[in-house]
């Protein structure tokens, strides 16, 4: 019979929604990755709960509350930790995934809070802020 408390690679991935490789390649070779508590066929099992706090912990990027009318520069965004730099949203930008800036005046390209929220609820990895 399956513990429920205990899971491997392919269960991990199916309960937070990423590939079984992203589990295996990338967050299992984390130094801090719960050691495993067992085996079951060829996998190794995983307590539940301590996967949890990793994911918790190294994983999951909490959403942060910016001024909804108030306009942020890609480094302000960076600066008040969104959790991706100002490169990345500016290269993002130029590949159209990231939304149009809301103001452009003196040629600096700037976003209202709740645009980069919205814009941030799409992207993997961040939880929805208490308030939705």
């Amino acid at each position: 019979m399956v513990d429920p408390q205990r899971l491997i690679a392919p269960e991990i991935a199916t309960a937070y929604d990423v590939s079984p490789h992203t589990v295996r390649a990338s967050w299992s070779q984390h130094p801090d990755w719960p050691a495993p508590t067992g085996k079951r066929g060829r996998y190794k099992e995983y307590d539940a709960q301590a996967i949890a706090d990793f994911v918790r912990t190294h994983i999951e990027r909490q959403a942060v509350t910016l001024e909804p009318r108030r306009l942020y520069t890609a480094q302000q965004l960076q600066d008040a930790g969104v959790g991706i730099t100002a490169g990345t949203i500016r290269a993002d930008l130029a590949r159209g995934r990231w939304p149009a800036p809301d103001d452009t005046s003196d040629g600096v390209n700037r976003w209202h809070g709740s645009t980069v929220t919205k814009a941030l609820q799409g992207r993997r990895g961040y939880r929805r802020s208490r308030t939705d």
